[in-house]
């Protein structure tokens, strides 16, 4: 490679349609990539990325623009997850708000990236026996597009949030190979997790609980309502009524990478209850993910295809994939590109700011317990009925642990 050609290479600039928060962009910016449009229709998220991004242009709707920046060689595109997700109304990719997607497609008629980075849920492999991969491959390569596909799971990051995206890149000029499969460290050995934490879903119990050691599972957006819905953790060894937790939003904002109070502006602050943040912080992409993709983009591997097997077409979608021209190949990398330094969970949530799990929630989230066929820890589903007996109304309990009136107070709120 020429001189010129690398110095290309090294540089480049960024369009990011359905921008979020900018949690994608985000990561660029970190790994050396330059930020020059961003595109966001909601406004609790346009009030984000003007505060966060205040210099880089902002579009109002992927549906309106007409073109992407004649400068711009990398296009990224968290596309809108509801339609495709298992909390949302799984409608498929041509949903609603997931169908958006097509106009991605419209602006690349136009404008021809050197990469094309999509980012959505694991759900979108399996939804519809994988029409919606089906979609995209299928768009992509009609546009003289090669793929790569990868699912990865935030923790590898360092991260203490077990969250399982799928990152999918493209190219016309390049191998997209190199940059999503090339590096493998495998299934992390988890012994030196800490046993002190666990997260888990509250709002489940009857068929799941995303329990998850030293880690909470995927920060949500939301219920199907938009209702907030922080994961639960249980800390064993914290005062009784302080054992059944759930984080404050600035604690979700961290375990998504981000600084604390990164959604905080005057348009989310206070706002429904604090709906509008976490469904921002939720619907993001992680950010050390993606700082991690922003150093494949400018310094590719080598990727062995040796590894790989020739996939059917009517093969399921597996959990890493490549392929062009109607041909595919499955890819048995794991969901561990790298090992970054773990940061465990107790580290990155505010102790002051963890909220006891109200009555209600742990009442109902008991009762599923005991109706499901699930192994459940006994140690934490002694400390849930206690929790449960504890936060009730009606109980002559008042007190939940030191220097707290309890019914819900913070913990530790009044040290």
């Amino acid at each position: 490679m020429s001189s010129e050609q690398d110095v290309s290479q090294k540089h480049l600039r960024v369009a990011g349609l359905f921008a979020g928060v900018g949690g994608l962009e985000l990561g660029l910016e970190r790994a050396g990539l330059e930020t020059a449009m961003l595109c966001e229709v909601w406004a609790p998220a346009q009030a984000v990325l003007a505060k966060q991004f205040p210099d880089v242009p902002l579009e109002p709707d992927v549906q309106h623009l007409k073109a992407l920046p004649d400068d711009v060689n990398v296009v990224t595109a968290g596309f809108p997850c509801q339609d495709l997700s298992q909390a949302g109304r799984t409608a498929g990719i041509a949903g609603e708000q997931s169908g958006l997607v097509s106009h991605v497609f419209r602006l690349l008629k136009e404008h021809h990236p050197r990469w094309l980075v999509l980012e959505n849920v694991r759900n979108m492999l399996v939804l519809d026996k994988g029409k919606a991969m089906l979609h995209l491959v299928h768009e992509l390569e009609a546009l003289g597009y090669s793929w790569a596909y990868r699912l990865v799971d935030s923790r590898f990051t360092g991260v203490p949030q077990r969250r399982q995206r799928v990152l999918f890149v493209a190219s016309r000029t390049e191998d997209p190979r190199d940059v999503l499969l090339a590096e493998d460290a495998g299934e992390p050995d988890e012994s030196n997790r800490a046993k002190d934490a666990h997260g888990f879903y509250w709002t489940e119990g009857l068929r799941g609980l995303g329990w998850a050691r030293d880690a909470v599972p995927t920060v949500k957006g939301g219920s199907a309502l938009s209702i907030p819905s922080p994961p639960g953790i249980w800390i064993p060894g914290n005062p009784v009524g302080h054992r059944i937790v759930t984080p404050s939003i600035t604690d979700a904002e961290q375990l998504q990478g981000f600084d604390k109070d990164w959604t905080l502006t005057e348009a989310t602050a206070d706002k429904k209850g604090g709906r509008d943040r976490w469904k921002l912080v939720g619907n993001a992409v992680t950010v050390g993910v993606s700082q991690w993709l922003g150093a494949q983009l400018l310094n590719p591997g080598e990727y062995d295809e040796s590894e790989a097997d020739r996939m059917s077409d009517s093969a399921r979608w597996p959990t890493a994939a490549w392929g062009s021209k109607g041909k595919r190949w499955r890819s048995y990398v794991t969901m561990w590109p790298r090992h970054r330094p773990y940061t465990h969970l107790l580290d990155v949530v505010e102790r002051g700011g963890l909220t006891p799990l109200s009555h209600r929630a742990a009442a109902g989230f008991y009762s599923r317990t005991q109706k499901a066929k699930l192994n459940f820890n006994e140690e934490f589903l002694g400390d849930m009925k206690q929790h449960v007996e504890l936060m009730d109304p009606a109980s002559d309990l008042t007190s939940v642990g030191p220097g707290s009136s309890g019914k819900g107070s913070s913990l530790y709120n009044a040290a």
